[in-house]
Order: C-alpha cells, then sequence, then structure tokens
C-alpha cells in the first residue's frame, strides 16, 4: 500500500465520516422520537435466533447485523436509516440506528483481507458496528504493521484484537473418534440420503478415511467427503451397527437431544461438547468470520469465546436441542480460556446433503 493510496484513502473516508455522521445525528432524533413508547419483547436466546432468521427473510429494510443482549433479553437489529425503525418494532426487536451499512462494513472486511495472514481472522462484529479484526502471537513486524496501519486507515469501520497463543486446527484428533495417528471428535449423528452418517471437521481426516470408537479398534464409518481449507467439515456414513442417536455427550452421564440446526446469533450463550475438555460453554462474538489457519484460509465461520483444545476438533457446538457448529480451531485453552472458530453447522448439512436428525 503506498503513502498515496493511503492519503487519499483517508481523505475519502474523512469526507464520507462527516456526511454520515450529519445523518446520524438527524436519524437518531427521529429513532428517539419514534421509540420513546416503544419495549422490545423479551426472548430466550433460542427464541432469538428463530426471530433473527425469520427477519432475514422478512424485512425490507437494510440492516447492519443483528445481536441478542442477554443483558436485556432483546434481540438488537442494526439499521442505518431511521426510517427503518418502525419495521423493525414491528417484529418485536429493538432497532438501534449505526453509522455504518452492511455493504461499507464488508468492503472494510475486503481491504483487511489482502493484509491477512496465518494468525488473522476478521469478520463483522454488529455490536461494534465495525469489521473485528483478531491477530494471534504468531503475526508480528511488518505483517503486523500493514494490518494496523490497514485498520488505522479504515477508522471507525475497523478495530485490531491481539491474543496470546496461535490459531490452528484442534486436532491431535461429543465422543472420540479415531483414525491412525489422530484423534478427533464426532459432531453430530445426521441423515444421507436414507442412511445413519454423522459430521466431524474436514481438517481430522481426508475422504475414504475409516474412523473407528477407540484406538485401533474396527471401523464403524468411512468418510464420504471431506472439505479443508475453505471449509471445514466431513461428513460419513456408518457401516457398522454401532448405536448413533441425534444427541450430544454432556459428560455426565447424560446427553442432550439434538432435534434441528440453526446458525447462532451474536451474543448467544453456547455450548460445546468434545473429547479432550468435555463440556464448555460460552458467547457467541462474531458470525461469517475468515481465519487464516497455517494450512489456509476457512471462511464463515461462528468465532466464541468458548475454550477448546487439540482433540476437541469437529465436536459439537449447541444450545438447547439445536445444532449450530463443529469445532474447527483456535487458540488457548481450558486454563486460561482463547478464541474458538466453529464450522457451521447448517452450512455444513447444506453442502453433504443431510438432516437433523
Amino acid at each position: 500500500m503506498t503513502n498515496r493510496r493511503k492519503s487519499a484513502r483517508r481523505l475519502t473516508m474523512a469526507v464520507t465520516g462527516v456526511a454520515a455522521l450529519l445523518a446520524g445525528s438527524f436519524t437518531m432524533s427521529q429513532a428517539n422520537a419514534q421509540s420513546q413508547s416503544f419495549t422490545p419483547d423479551t426472548l430466550s436466546s433460542q427464541a432469538a435466533v428463530e426471530l433473527a432468521t425469520t427477519l432475514d427473510e422478512t424485512l425490507s429494510a437494510d440492516t447492519a447485523g443483528t445481536f441478542y443482549d442477554a443483558e436485556t433479553e432483546t434481540l438488537v437489529v442494526n439499521v442505518t436509516d431511521g426510517s427503518a425503525i418502525a419495521e423493525v418494532q414491528a417484529t418485536g426487536a429493538e432497532a438501534r440506528v449505526v453509522e455504518h451499512s452492511m455493504t461499507e462494513l464488508e468492503a472494510a472486511a475486503g481491504e483487511v483481507e489482502e493484509y491477512a495472514v496465518p494468525g488473522t481472522a476478521w469478520g463483522i462484529d454488529p455490536v461494534a458496528n465495525a469489521v473485528k479484526v483478531t491477530v494471534d502471537s504468531t503475526v508480528t513486524g511488518d505483517a503486523l504493521t500493514e494490518l494496523q496501519d490497514t485498520v488505522a486507515d479504515l477508522g471507525g469501520q475497523a478495530v485490531l484484537e491481539q491474543v496470546d497463543g496461535e490459531f490452528s486446527p484442534y486436532i491431535a484428533g461429543g465422543d472420540a473418534i479415531y483414525r491412525s495417528g489422530a484423534r478427533c471428535s464426532l459432531g453430530f449423528n445426521v441423515t444421507i440420503g436414507g442412511q445413519r452418517g454423522f459430521l466431524t471437521a474436514g481438517h481430522c481426516g481426508s475422504a475414504g478415511s475409516s474412523w473407528s470408537a477407540s484406538s485401533g479398534g474396527s471401523s464403524f464409518g468411512t468418510l464420504s467427503t471431506s472439505v479443508f481449507p475453505g471449509s471445514d467439515y466431513a461428513a460419513g456414513r456408518y457401516s457398522s451397527s454401532i448405536s448413533s442417536p441425534s444427541a450430544v455427550n454432556l459428560y455426565n452421564g447424560t446427553a442432550r437431544s439434538i432435534t434441528g440446526a440453526a446458525n447462532p446469533v451474536v451474543g448467544q450463550t453456547v455450548t460445546r461438547s468434545g473429547s479432550t475438555t468435555g463440556v464448555t460453554s460460552g458467547r457467541v462474538t462474531a458470525l461469517n468470520v475468515s481465519v487464516t489457519y497455517p494450512q489456509g484460509t476457512v471462511r464463515g465461520t461462528i468465532q466464541t469465546t468458548v475454550c477448546a483444545e487439540p482433540g476437541d476438533s469437529g465436536g459439537a457446538l449447541f444450545s438447547g436441542n439445536t445444532a449450530h457448529g463443529l469445532t474447527s480451531g483456535g487458540s488457548g485453552n481450558c486454563s486460561s480460556g482463547g478464541t474458538t472458530f466453529f464450522q457451521p453447522v447448517v452450512a455444513a448439512l447444506n453442502a453433504v446433503g443431510a438432516t437433523i436428525p
């Protein structure tokens, strides 16, 4: 990036930024006037997921992201135009007027991608109304400087966060599943073409690899599809009579029935089950996040504060009876916490033609 290019972009952003602030002041006044008597519906996180899914299909107004406010138990919808407030409120959600549109933020994410290196993750954070750029401890020197300069040039459209550890797929290798030289975790049992099947992470093994329920045990199934990087999912079909209920191991002698799948919302509390660390919970911090591992970039992930460790790969991310994701990778551990990324299970189901249960 040349200094001339940076200067030109700063000037453009400064001018458009003033216009946006002026427009924001006007629409915010409208928002206050229209919202004085409005009380948003109180929703559980599951109800918020259902409403968010419905809004994607029914709202005519352009939105700039949606998130669940756990403190007030309300679904918040970002809009850039005060005229959209009434339509959002009619659904029971709370409208929040923000400065940056989804189009602007997607363009900003594209600029960040130009300078992404292994150890970089980026995605739109609807709470901050900005692109959140996260780098691990391996991103240093000129690479870090380039990202810092890019974020600075984007002004309020992007923020940068540094975290300890290294972003990597959680392979060492629900329940533990094994192949030669690796242990992963089962994600969800599914139905593929009328046959019993299962989902796990794509980086766990290639298509054609056989898996067993114990190290060195007999095979229970073979992966028919494996995608990594780009995405991070794999699907296999059971070839033995092993029990395959539509449930997730809670590692306390019980299991949680899984009856369907949906994308979560930012701010929602979610739970992960994996064969290394058992069951842990945390919060969704961003959706549609791209993360660059040493092996390549995985796009469209769910970013969370849920901890995970090697061997948890492929394990189930869920809330209530709803499947959300497959453990992909991240940094940190379950002693100190960390950042973890999940392959959305809805996208994986659609890609392989599977259903839950």
